[in-house]
């Protein structure tokens, strides 16, 4: 057990420190999902959507070199399993990119303004926690459960890409996921890479930076952590993570789980784990960013109608992250670079329900100016 203790303190520090480094990352190259959707509709500027990208092509081709290699089993991931949650993921999904628009950044970029000294992003923390918290155990889990989680089926196989194209071509399952995450992610790259003007520093620190530490999680959760024969129970574990199966980055769980571990800290039974080590790297890493740069500075709402707007967005992110199993980076980095369906379908919903968002609150400017 002592041994077991260690290595689990060992792949909590791991992801700490990774942590800062998305911190550091976020902070410092303005990575963020919402923004470059934003960018795109209102400028018509790609750049950091293919950040994002490309960030996603490295973490695909990233995960399928680690199952390549037998370094990882990818059937054992947070994601893996063949039940489709379409509903959930569609209106999770959309629930989260709609909202996260209305608290001006999803659950990372909360978490990077929070650490640049932003009061705002730590009111949208505190709300989205709490709205997360209940959709996972309290009034709105049973709404959940009842409702949108009801409409979900079982697939044959797994419910990923791979799974359903080996499907068709009959080729199997383990080898079909692994070369399409290659050629998967090789074209996202290669889309991104043709364009000239994207290859400076900045943009390939963005995407490879993001994209990289995404995989280097998936190693330390899914190798490090791995416990063939846990002493106590005599069966294999991964340490350290909340659902006991290999996880990655994400925000919006995690940050319930977070709250939860701090109120009831004296609690034995309630220990820290990747995700809530996670939520304290990336704030930590953009702080060490924004002092470095000069850059930090407090800020606070501007008047009643700013607050209600942050509120609101928190609370459908909460909702919706959790409902859709995941935000920018849990569905939008970690999950589809599994292949995962329902991945697929919320990362889509995000993006829908970002547009509208944005849209909506261009209209709402418009209105007010005339």
């Amino acid at each position: 057990m002592n041994e077991v203790t260690a290595l689990t303190q060992q792949v909590l520090g791991a992801f700490f420190l990774i942590a800062v480094a998305v911190g550091i990352v976020s902070q410092r190259t303005h990575f963020c999902t919402m923004g470059a959707i934003a960018d795109v509709l209102n400028m018509g500027d790609w750049t950091r959507a293919r950040q994002w990208v490309l960030a996603v092509g490295v973490a695909m081709i990233g995960f399928a070199s680690l199952s390549h290699l037998d370094l990882i089993d990818a059937s054992k991931t947070l994601y893996a399993g063949n039940r489709f949650l379409w509903l959930s993921c569609a209106l999770g999904g959309w629930m989260f990119g709609y909202g996260m628009v209305m608290a001006s950044g999803c659950g990372n970029k909360t978490l990077v303004r929070i650490g640049a000294g932003n009061l705002k992003s730590l009111v949208v923390f505190l709300v989205l926690g709490l709205s997360a918290f209940a959709t996972l155990k309290g009034i709105t889990a049973v709404l959940r459960v009842n409702t949108v989680d009801a409409m979900s089926f079982s697939l044959p196989g797994s419910a990923d890409l791979g799974t359903l194209i080996a499907s068709i071509t009959g080729i199997p399952n383990e080898l079909m996921n692994i070369w399409t995450g290659y050629a998967l992610g090789a074209m996202l790259m290669l889309w991104v890479l043709r364009h000239a003007d994207f290859w400076t520093f900045e943009n390939l620190m963005a995407s490879l930076g993001i994209g990289g530490l995404i995989v280097l999680m998936w190693w330390v959760s899914g190798h490090v952590g791995f416990v063939a024969e846990h002493p106590e129970t005599l069966e294999p574990v991964y340490l350290g993570t909340n659902s006991g199966r290999i996880e990655a980055m994400s925000f919006v769980a995690p940050v319930a789980h977070t709250l939860d571990w701090l109120m009831f800290y004296s609690d034995k039974s309630k220990l820290l784990t990747t995700g809530v080590v996670s939520v304290a790297g990336v704030i930590v890493g953009s702080a060490i960013s924004a002092v470095q740069q000069k850059t930090f500075r407090w800020e606070g709402f501007a008047g009643v109608d700013d607050l209600s707007q942050h509120l609101i967005g928190a609370v459908l992110m909460g909702v919706g992250g959790v409902t859709a199993m995941g935000c920018t980076f849990g569905q939008g980095l970690s999950g589809i670079s599994t292949l995962s369906l329902n991945s697929c379908v919320a990362v889509a919903a995000i993006v829908l329900g970002a547009v509208m968002s944005i849209r909506h609150q261009v209209a709402r400017l418009e209105r007010s100016l005339t």
